[in-house]
């Protein structure tokens, strides 16, 4: 075996076996009918005109392609496609994409491939057809059932609608789905924040996304801001929120993400506990982990091109479609870690410190001992855990480590 060979199974030239982390793939979408006021994402409307979905999935097989030597041997845990709005594309879109990407990469016995969806851009033979293209968990962005809250938003569908497309996805085969939730929103009071909950929860869904509107830069909301609800109702939507949403039988393992037992999103704990994630597609970002013909453990973050017709003109000149990329440093990786670690309300293993950075202990330890110092952050031999108060100050917990 070459040293090439050597590092590319994840070993050290001496044979000494290192265990990568979990390997999944994010894919995104650009495109959207109307941009959403408050949406910071890589989004760019496209009214209800067609796509140029034959030219973007030859770009994203080439994409994937060129990524694979980061990936060679490895087999994908899951596959998220976010945007935008996934649902613009076609299911036929997805049968060819989600077949091209089994070529190249495995694909776990269980792995869990996650579309969201708009209600206002599907139908019941689309769910039919991404269901049967292999899509198998659905992530509904509802975001409130009361219509004059969702024209506030930029939404493009009603309160009906987001219930008849509970109601298709279920027909069309899927059990495994997500409902997104915002709260906070302008003008709201506890008591129509909570009929959103409670609308949300009669649809039965395995997971709930519960999250507060924040007003992003380069947002029309940052640069127009709505009249949001004052501090204490917004602090009593959130415990009422999580109250409800555990009396139903949803536990809280993330800090806006809720879910049935069994039904956590693989592609968002992947992400949370430090694991690797390839990225293709415009704008899409990806992290990778590596060790170097040394036995160095390497750690590259890398991201697409934006602009949609940028990224397809690159498929055409053949540059590549990366913007950028850099190595995470040592001094980095603590802050790096907890910033993901950190989120998840049941903390992490502490062993996957040194199992996902291949760095020892003793380094995150020194960063941290502020921070439980203070009370915000509870470190035994077995868990890494934000305290309840870390939770609710966790800018506060992770400066504390940044400033060490």
């Amino acid at each position: 075996m070459t040293s090439k060979d050597v590092a590319r199974a994840g070993m050290s030239p001496g044979g000494t076996h290192h265990r990568l982390p979990p390997l999944s793939l994010y894919i995104h979408t650009p495109w959207c009918v109307r941009k959403c006021p408050y949406c910071d994402f890589n989004s760019h409307e496209s009214g209800r005109g067609t796509l140029p979905e034959s030219a973007y999935l030859q770009a994203l097989v080439k994409d994937l392609d060129d990524e694979l030597v980061l990936a060679d041997g490895r087999e994908l845990r899951a596959i998220f496609i976010g945007g935008g709005t996934p649902s613009l594309l076609s299911p036929a879109f997805y049968q060819t994409l989600l077949a091209e990407i089994r070529k190249r990469l495995g694909f776990a016995p269980e792995i869990e491939i996650t579309m969201e969806a708009n209600p206002g851009t599907t139908e019941q033979q689309r769910f039919n057809g991404y269901r049967e293209a292999g899509i198998n968990r659905l992530s509904l962005g509802v975001q409130s059932f009361q219509n004059t809250q969702l024209a506030a938003l930029g939404r493009i569908h009603g309160g009906d609608e987001a219930v008849k497309a509970v109601a298709q996805a279920r027909a069309a085969g899927f059990d495994n789905l997500n409902i997104d939730i915002m709260h906070g929103l302008p003008g709201q009071t506890s008591a129509l924040a909570l009929d959103d909950l409670e609308q949300a929860l009669e649809l039965s869904p395995e997971h709930i996304s519960w999250y507060q509107l924040t007003l992003e830069p380069n947002t029309e909301f940052h640069v127009r801001p709505p009249a949001l609800p004052e501090e204490d109702t917004l602090w009593d939507i959130q415990d009422l929120g999580h109250e409800r949403l555990e009396r139903a039988g949803f536990s809280r393992y993330e800090i806006s993400a809720y879910a049935q037992r069994g039904h956590q999103s693989r592609h968002n704990l992947n992400y949370w506990r430090f694991g690797d994630y390839l990225g293709i597609g415009a704008g899409a970002h990806g992290k990778l982990s590596r060790i170097d013909e040394h036995g160095q453990w390497m750690i590259e973050r890398r991201w697409k091109t934006r602009q949609p017709e940028a990224y397809l003109q690159r498929l055409q000149d053949m540059r590549g479609f990366i913007a950028g990329k850099r190595e995470v440093t040592a001094d980095e990786l603590p802050l790096e870690f907890c910033m993901n670690a950190l989120r998840l309300t049941g903390g992490v293993d502490a062993g996957l410190w040194q199992a996902h950075t291949g760095q020892p202990r003793a380094v995150l330890q020194a960063q941290l001992q502020s921070a439980v110092n203070k009370g915000l952050l509870q470190e035994t031999r077995e868990i890494l855990q934000p305290t309840p108060q870390g939770l609710l100050f966790l800018n506060e917990l992770l400066a504390d480590i940044s400033n060490v």
